[in-house]
């Protein structure tokens, strides 16, 4: 398998390799088509990319990264049935490629199967223990399924891993909510905003915590920042905290 050197992200950005293209008039090699496709699915073009993944396939049917990225550009694409053939490709080719198990979660959580996307992180996780993202992801499911002392095990171990991963933080106080505990939730919004300060969804966490406990002052400094940073506050919300301005 041709190894690429790549870097992938959790909002779904495709992999690029490095190195670069010659302009020598002779066929295009299995790594410049890796390029061209790279290059085309960052200018929006999925169609070329498309093309271009295929070609590098063509040269060799066993490049998993190159099943993966095309995967990703058919899941751009809203092609799910073909996003989920290529990741599963990738697999065949390459079992212990954690990306392509994160992905495949990606697919089937897209799809509501939130069952299957379980088992795809949680085996992302068995092949990279510290995969921040597919913990993170696996504790979303958790939570929708209302299984809270397992979502807080995975976002626990996401601020483990990685120290200032400040999603882990913001749904570690978001599941305090969940269980009716304010001061661990106050304590976690509080931590995602000493990473990120203009986090306007803690702030926001953070008003409606402070106006149960009837601490309005904090109540309103929070939601006043957080409708500077983007949250259209509830207005039933800015009606009750009007008498405390």
């Amino acid at each position: 398998m041709k190894k690429h050197v790549a870097l992938l992200l959790v909002t779904l950005v495709i992999i690029g390799c490095a190195g670069g293209s010659t302009t020598e008039k002779k066929e295009a090699t299995q790594e410049e088509h890796f390029q061209l496709a790279f290059a085309a699915a960052q200018r929006g073009n999925l169609d070329e990319a498309v093309l271009e993944y295929e070609q590098v396939l063509k040269l060799d049917p066993k490049d998993a990264v190159a099943h993966l990225n095309l995967g990703i550009v058919y899941g751009r694409q809203g092609k799910p049935k073909n996003e989920i053939s290529e990741y599963r490709k990738a697999l065949s080719v390459d079992p212990g490629f954690a990306q392509a198990y994160f992905h495949l979660g990606v697919a089937y959580y897209e799809q509501g199967n939130l069952d299957e996307a379980e088992k795809q992180y949680q085996k992302a996780i068995q092949t990279n223990p510290n995969y921040v993202e597919a913990r993170n992801n696996l504790g979303n499911i958790y939570f929708r399924k209302e299984r809270f002392e397992e979502a807080l095990a995975e976002y626990n171990k996401t601020v483990e891993i990685k120290s200032d991963y400040v999603q882990g933080y913001f749904n570690l106080g978001s599941t305090y909510l969940q269980q009716n505990k304010p001061e661990e939730a106050i304590e976690s919004f509080q931590r995602a905003l000493e990473i990120n300060p203009k986090y306007a969804q803690a702030h926001y966490a953070l008003a409606w915590i402070y106006y149960k406990k009837e601490d309005y002052k904090l109540a309103i400094e929070h939601v006043d920042q957080a409708g500077k940073l983007g949250v259209i506050p509830d207005r039933l919300f800015l009606e009750r905290l009007k008498p405390y301005r």
